[in-house]
C-alpha cells in the first residue's frame, strides 16, 4: 500500500534542535542527509532492516540506528520523521507517526528545504550518470578549494563515503526523478544528463517521465542554468520558453561544450578537446572509460564553468578524478582474469558499460547481469536482451526485487529466452554459488568479468577474487 500525497508539507525550523527520525536511515542519500543535520546540531536517529557499514558509520557518529520495524523504534523525543519512497503506509513506524500526528517529511522534501540554505546549489539529474557526474562535478570544485557540501548516490573515495559537509555556499547533489522527487528541488544549476524510459512502475510512459524532467528544468532558479544534453530527443521541448540561461553538451557540433578529436588509450579511458562555444580551450584526459563518461565530463564542464570555474581547474579536476565505486570498478585479478564492478541496470547503462569494456584490454567478456525491479524487467525484456548481447559471455542472476514482490510472472530466464531468439546464448543460474562455480570452471586468463547490477551482484565477483 503507496502512501497517498496531498498532505501539506511540514517546514523544518532549523534554528531549533528538533529531534528528527528516519525509516531507511541506511539508504545511501537518506544517510548523508541524516549526517547533515547533525553537524548542524540536530538530535537524529533512525531504523533500517539490517546492519550495514552505512548504519555502522552512523552509529559512530552518535546517531541511534534501530534494527527492524516497530512502533516502539519511534520514542517520545522524536518531534518530526522523514521517509523514503521505499516505505509503505503500512510500514509500523509511519503508522504510529500518524497515530501520534507527527510532522511527516519525504527525503526529498527534507532536502529540498535544506537546499535553500546553500545559493549555488547544483542538483544533477537524468536517467543515468547521475553518480559519476556529481562526483566530477565534486572534484572540480574541491580542486578549486571552495569546499562544496556534496550528497553522492554512492561511495565516492575522494570524501570516503557518500556526504561531505562543506564550509562553503556550494552544495552538489543528484536528483532523481524516481516518485518525482526532484520535483522539491530548485537548484541555482539543474543538470539533465539523458532521459530514457525508467521507474515504469511510478510514471505512465517516456511523455510522462519528459514531463517531469520539464518541470525540473522549471524549477531551477531564474538567475540559474539548465545543463542538458543536446542529443535528448525534441531538446526543444525542454529549453524552449525557459527563461533561464541554456547550456547544452554533447558530440555535434551545434552543441555549447563540445568533445572533439576523441582518443582511448590501452584501457579505453577517453581523452579529448573541450570545445566551448566553438573554441577549443584545451585537452582533458579521463581515467574513467567509454564514451559516456566524456558526455559525463562535458556536462559537468559545463555546470562549473558556468558558476566561473577556469578551465584549468576544470581540466585538472576531472584528469585527476578517479571514480567512485560500483561505477566501471576494477577489483582485482584472480587467475589472469580482470574483475570489473558496475551498477548499470538499465539497457542503456548496460550498453555503454559492455561498449567501454570492448576497448579494455579482453580475450573474452563474462557479464554476471542481475536484473533489478520486477517492473523493469518486464517492461525492458527487449531492449535488456539487446545491450546483453555486447558480452561475449552472459550469465544471468535471479531478479533484484527491491521495493517489490513478484507479481508479474517474470524471471531472468524470460531475458534469456529472448535473448536467444536473438540469436544469442545466455545461461541463467539463480544462486550466486552456483555462478561462482560456472565461472571458476570456464573463465581463462585474460577474460574480463564484469558483475552487473544495482543490487549484491558485486559479491560475485568479490568472491571470485577469495
Amino acid at each position: 500500500m503507496k502512501i497517498k500525497a496531498g498532505t501539506p508539507m511540514y517546514s523544518i525550523d532549523f534554528t531549533k534542535n528538533m529531534h528528527i527520525h528516519f525509516l531507511g536511515i541506511g539508504g545511501i542519500s537518506m544517510s548523508g542527509i541524516a549526517e547533515l543535520l547533525l553537524s548542524r546540531g540536530f538530535l537524529v536517529s533512525g531504523s533500517d532492516d539490517t546492519p550495514s557499514k552505512i548504519t555502522a558509520h552512523l552509529e559512530e557518529l552518535g546517531i541511534k540506528v534501530y534494527y527492524g520495524l516497530k512502533a516502539s523504534n519511534i520514542s517520545n523525543e522524536v518531534e518530526a520523521v522523514v521517509y523514503t519512497g521505499a516505505i509503505k503506509a503500512d510500514n509500523p513506524e509511519y503508522m504510529e507517526a500518524v497515530k501520534r500526528g507527527l510532522p511527516i517529511l519525504t527525503r526529498a522534501e527534507l532536502l529540498g528545504q535544506i537546499l535553500h540554505s546553500y545559493p549555488e546549489s547544483i542538483g544533477i539529474s537524468g536517467t543515468h550518470g547521475k553518480t559519476t557526474t556529481t562526483s566530477m562535478i565534486s572534484e572540480i570544485l574541491l580542486t578549486r578549494g571552495v569546499d562544496p557540501t556534496i550528497n553522492v548516490g554512492g561511495v565516492y573515495p575522494r570524501i570516503n563515503g557518500n556526504m561531505h559537509i562543506g564550509s562553503s555556499s556550494y552544495f552538489v547533489f543528484e536528483a532523481c526523478e524516481y516518485t518525482n522527487s526532484f520535483l522539491s528541488f530548485y537548484p541555482k544549476v539543474g543538470v539533465i544528463l539523458n532521459v530514457f524510459a525508467d521507474h515504469l512502475d511510478f510514471f505512465k510512459n517516456l511523455d510522462d517521465i519528459r514531463h517531469s524532467f520539464r518541470l525540473y528544468a522549471e524549477n531551477i532558479a531564474p538567475d540559474g542554468c539548465l545543463v542538458i544534453n543536446s542529443a535528448i530527443e525534441n531538446l526543444s521541448y525542454f529549453t524552449e520558453e525557459l527563461g533561464r540561461k541554456v547550456i547544452t553538451f554533447g558530440f555535434n557540433e551545434q552543441s555549447d561544450f563540445r568533445a572533439a578529436n576523441i582518443e582511448y588509450d590501452e584501457f579505453g579511458s577517453g581523452h579529448f578537446d573541450l570545445l566551448i562555444y566553438g573554441e577549443n580551450v584545451g585537452r582533458i584526459s579521463l581515467k574513467q572509460p567509454g564514451e559516456y563518461n566524456i558526455a559525463n565530463a562535458l556536462a559537468a564542464a559545463a555546470a562549473t564553468y558556468f558558476l566561473g570555474t577556469p578551465f584549468e581547474t576544470i581540466k585538472e579536476g576531472l584528469s585527476s578524478f578517479g571514480g567512485t565505486d560500483r561505477r566501471f570498478q576494477v577489483k582485482g585479478i584472480a587467475c589472469g582474469v580482470t574483475v570489473i564492478d558496475d551498477y548499470a541496470h538499465h539497457p542503456d547503462e548496460i550498453r555503454a558499460a559492455l561498449t567501454a569494456a570492448k576497448k579494455y584490454p579482453h580475450k573474452k567478456i563474462w557479464c554476471v547481469f542481475q536484473p533489478h525491479t520486477y517492473t523493469r524487467t518486464k517492461e525492458l525484456l527487449l531492449e535488456f536482451a539487446e545491450a546483453l548481447t555486447i558480452a561475449d559471455e552472459v550469465v544471468l542472476a535471479k531478479i533484484y526485487p527491491a521495493r517489490e514482490t513478484d507479481t508479474l510472472g517474470i524471471s531472468s530466464d524470460n531475458i534469456r529466452l529472448k535473448m536467444e531468439e536473438l540469436g544469442k546464448k545466455a545461461t541463467y543460474i539463480p544462486t550466486f554459488e552456483e555462478i561462482l562455480k560456472f565461472l571458476k570452471k570456464n573463465c581463462s586468463p585474460g577474460d574480463v568479468l564484469i558483475t552487473m547490477g544495482a543490487g549484491d551482484v558485486v559479491i560475485v565477483g568479490e568472491n571470485y577474487l577469495k
